[in-house]
Parts: C-alpha cells; sequence; structure tokens
C-alpha cells in the first residue's frame, strides 16, 4: 500500500513539473510564466485547487504512446480572486506546445460546466499552437465542445480570456466568444491562418506580428480589449477587471461603502469650450463625475472617437459610454458603433447600470462608411441600447444632432434619466447647414448672403441649439449645471437601484448582425 502511495506522490510531483524543468527555463528566457506560475499569481494564496492533474492523452498513433505528461498541457480548477470564486485553466505551451488533445479539451470542458453551474466566473489563460495534429478529428471536436460551451455560458457568468502566447486556427473562436479578450505584447498573437498560408493563398508576405499580435487587433481589428506590457501586468488587470462585475447574472456587481458628501465638482464648469467647434477630452468630464481613480478604460487604441470603461459612481459600479470629441468630433461610425454594442450588451448581462455621455454630430458621412455598412451597425448600437433594462441615465454635454441624438440612450429609447448641461444643442443638424437649407431662398435673394445667413444661423441656433425646448417637451428631464452632474448621478442611480422591467415572451431578438 506505501509503495503505491509513493508512486502517486512521484506521479503529482512530475505533473507539476508539466514538461520539463528544461523548457520551463526557456520559457523564462523570454520572460514567460509558465502556466502554474500564471495561476498562482492571479489566485489568491493557497487558494488554488487543482483538478485532473493525473490526467493524460489517450492517442497511440506516432510514437505518442511514448510521450505521455500529466495534465497534458493545460491546467485547470478553481480557486478565489479578492475572495470571490472563480474557474480557470491555463495551458501549458512547454507540453506539446500546448496543443489541444481530446483529453485537454475535456479538462476544459469540465471546469466551463462547473463554472456555470456554481455561477462564478470563467477565465482562461491561453498559449497553444493549436489542435494536436497526431490526434486528427478528436482535436478539432475537443475545440466544438468547448465553442458549445462559450455559446451556453454567455450571459450567464462573466468569461475572460488572455492570449499569453499563440492562438491560431480554430482556437480563437473561444476567445472571440468570450467577454473579453487581453493580449501579451510582443509574446502573444492570434489569427485563423498564419504568415506561411497567407504568403501561399494571397502572396502577401506578414509577420505573426503584424498579421496578429497584440498592436494590430487592438488598433485594426478591435479583437481584443486590452493590451499588455507583460505576463504580470495582464494578470493585474484581469483581477481588476473582475472588480467590476457580478458572479453571474443572477447577482449585482459588489457596491463599495459610500457617503454622501459634497459631491459639487467646479472642475466640470469649464471644460466645455465656448465654440462649438473647439474639441475638448471627453476623459475630463468623466474623471470629474466618477469616484476618484475608478476608470477601467476597454477598447482604448480601438475606435476612440468614443470611450467605454467601467467606473464606480459613489460605490457602485457602472459602465461609461461617451463620445470623444478629440477624435473625428465625436461622431459615430462603423467601428465605434460596434465597440459601444457590444459594451452595452455586456454590462445589460450582467446588471451593470449605463451612464451616457453625448457630444456627438451625427454619423460619418462617405461611401467607405456607407458601403462598410453604417446602416447596420449603428442599427447594433440602437438595438443594444434600446433593448438593455438595465438603469440607463444620459447627460449631453453638448451636441446632440440627427439620428445619433436617438441613438445615444434618448429619451426615446428608453433611458431612465436624461439630463443636459446648458451647452447642448438638440437639433436635427447644426445650425449653420440647416440654415442654409431652411433660409437657402431668402439667403439667396439677400444683397448680403453671408450677413443674412449669420443673422439665420443665429435665429435657427436660439430656437434649437439649447436644451430647453425638448426639456419642455420632457425629452429631458432636467437641465443641469455642470458642477452639479455628479451628486445628480450619484442620486439617480440610487433611485434606479431596484428598477424592473418585463420583458415581451420570445426566443430572443433578431440583433443587425
Amino acid at each position: 500500500m506505501s509503495n503505491n502511495l509513493d508512486k502517486l506522490k512521484e506521479k503529482i510531483a512530475e505533473a507539476h513539473k508539466g514538461g520539463g524543468e528544461k523548457r520551463i527555463a526557456k520559457q523564462h528566457e523570454k520572460k514567460k510564466l509558465t502556466a502554474r506560475e500564471r495561476i498562482e499569481y492571479l489566485l489568491d494564496e493557497n487558494s488554488f485547487e487543482e483538478i485532473g492533474i493525473l490526467v493524460t492523452h489517450r492517442t497511440t498513433d506516432f510514437g505518442m504512446d511514448k510521450q505521455k505528461y500529466y495534465g497534458d498541457g493545460v491546467v485547470t480548477g478553481y480557486g478565489t480572486i479578492n475572495g470571490r470564486l472563480v474557474y480557470v485553466f491555463a495551458q501549458d505551451f512547454t507540453v506539446f506546445g500546448g496543443s489541444l488533445s481530446e483529453t485537454h479539451a475535456e479538462k476544459i470542458c469540465k471546469v466551463m460546466d462547473l463554472a456555470v453551474k456554481t455561477g462564478a466566473p470563467m477565465i482562461g489563460l491561453n498559449d497553444s499552437g493549436g489542435a494536436r495534429i497526431q490526434e486528427g478529428v478528436k482535436s478539432l471536436g475537443g475545440y466544438a465542445d468547448i465553442f458549445h460551451r462559450n455559446v451556453k455560458a454567455s450571459g450567464v457568468i462573466p468569461q475572460i480570456s488572455a492570449i499569453m502566447g499563440p492562438c491560431a486556427g480554430g482556437a480563437v473562436y473561444s476567445p472571440a466568444m468570450t467577454d473579453f479578450t487581453l493580449m501579451v505584447e510582443d509574446t502573444s498573437y492570434m489569427f485563423v491562418t498564419g504568415p506561411n498560408v497567407v504568403k501561399t493563398v494571397t502572396n502577401e508576405s506578414v509577420t505573426s506580428e503584424e498579421l496578429g499580435g497584440a498592436s494590430t487587433h487592438s488598433t485594426k481589428s478591435g479583437v481584443t480589449h486590452l493590451t499588455c506590457a507583460n505576463d504580470i501586468v495582464c494578470l493585474e488587470n484581469i483581477k481588476q477587471l473582475i472588480s467590476y462585475m457580478p458572479q453571474n447574472n443572477q447577482a449585482a456587481p459588489e457596491k463599495l461603502p459610500f457617503e454622501l458628501g459634497d459631491e459639487h465638482r467646479e472642475v466640470l464648469e469649464g471644460i466645455v469650450p465656448d465654440s462649438s467647434n473647439k474639441p475638448y477630452d471627453m476623459h475630463e468630464v468623466i474623471k470629474g463625475i466618477i469616484d476618484e481613480d475608478s476608470f477601467f478604460e476597454i477598447h482604448k487604441n480601438y475606435a476612440d472617437n468614443i470611450i467605454v470603461g467601467f467606473a464606480r459612481i459613489g460605490g457602485r459600479s457602472v459602465g461609461v459610454i461617451a463620445n470623444q470629441p478629440m477624435s473625428l468630433a465625436g461622431v459615430l461610425d462603423v467601428d465605434s458603433s460596434k465597440k459601444a454594442a457590444r459594451f452595452t450588451r455586456f454590462c445589460d448581462c450582467f446588471n451593470i447600470p449605463l451612464l451616457v455621455l453625448v457630444d456627438v454630430p451625427g454619423f460619418l458621412p462617405g461611401t467607405d462608411q456607407e458601403w462598410n455598412g453604417i446602416i447596420l451597425h449603428g442599427a447594433k448600437l440602437l438595438y443594444a441600447l434600446s433593448e438593455a433594462t438595465v438603469p440607463k441615465v444620459t447627460v449631453i454635454t453638448r451636441k446632440a444632432y440627427g439620428g445619433a441624438y436617438d441613438v445615444m440612450n434618448s429619451k426615446h429609447i428608453g433611458a431612465d434619466f436624461n439630463f443636459a448641461w446648458p451647452t447642448a444643442e438638440i437639433a436635427v443638424m447644426g445650425a449653420k447647414g440647416a440654415s442654409e437649407i431652411i433660409f437657402r431662398k431668402e439667403i439667396a435673394e439677400a444683397d448680403d448672403p453671408e450677413k443674412k445667413l449669420a443673422e439665420k444661423e443665429a435665429e435657427y441656433a436660439e430656437k434649437f441649439a439649447t436644451p430647453f425646448e425638448a426639456a419642455q417637451r420632457g425629452f429631458i428631464d432636467e437641465v443641469i449645471m455642470p458642477k452639479d452632474t455628479r451628486r445628480k448621478l450619484i442620486k439617480a442611480f440610487s433611485a434606479l437601484e431596484n428598477k424592473h422591467v418585463l420583458r415581451p415572451n420570445r426566443k430572443h431578438g433578431n440583433i443587425p448582425l
């Protein structure tokens, strides 16, 4: 009996070494952590409980029966982050390049199933060369099993993917279906087909980094939400990200202790310029509204004409969506619409209230936008905000023109409270453009057309380029001074804390994908 116990201890010790000390040492040269080191850093001290440590692959072809490592290239289990239960898997690149086999996939599926059953977030640390070629269709089936669980878990528990090495071929679709994807700069990449295949098929010469590196996916494709300088920064970002979320869709985000004091913020008074054509940084508005140092921006480098991220207001976790006048004057385009719609739907899934800050002159015109489907993509944001049933509060800081006024969480699509600063301009279009259309004949017949245009522009602006007509009709609940914004929002979100909306009986809506 004691011999068997000693053998078991040896097996467990060997399993903890993964693919061998030499390969682990090689990883350290590249300043990458091992799979176990990543889990150890991510989770609270001594909280990790491993599942499936003695699992090995079942393949006997191609001499694989002589190459078996305990754990089969993935470490799976559960633990806590700041006392909160999470489930985690970390692929081990030192074992067959982290390639996914049938048993490797079964281990991941097991912890995903447990995460859904127990209502806890699922975190995947990806570092894999793809499907294990020696297993053929069995490894492909393993990927499909994981994909299916990603879909079933979507909107039920938060799912976070960190790409901390290669992630290629079919492997990319699991992170793409999770809620947030993080990538480590210089050591991670994602693509469906690698540079060699691209060269063969399209004759394009491109490096792995150019094709699917962290910079590419954070700026061009929007596939990744956050880029991180190294493994440690990546794991710290996951911890911070989790702090804004509830455990599952039946829970509310944790509310931090807060006492209402003097919440006036004089700094907000001077942010919006006197001229409506001058830009300003919406980050300054966000900073003046939220709890100190609580903003966690998502998709920072992608579609920067709109800002999305998490923050706290009065201790409450909220999702922030804000037009950014510093980029493209804050217009809505294809990419910004997709970015904000996706973020809206996540917040609505997990009971996170939404704050929408509006300074939008409209949708970006042009053949490029029209041919790339601005109608469909703009409709995604409209659909997402209309469908959302979480508390929704809007503040119009300056421009709210045309259809973009409707889309950006207007009262008409279900916003609960809509505030406007005195600088708000709510109209079909800007005063100059509107005057040129409405008073075209008068201007053309005038002795001094430019003077007449200026007169008519001022006349239109006085009537429409203010928030007061909208307030008279109830489309704006209150015109507030900028310095009062934070206090108003704290009270508004408090009043909406127990908001409940009855949904129509349907399988699901048909968002314009």
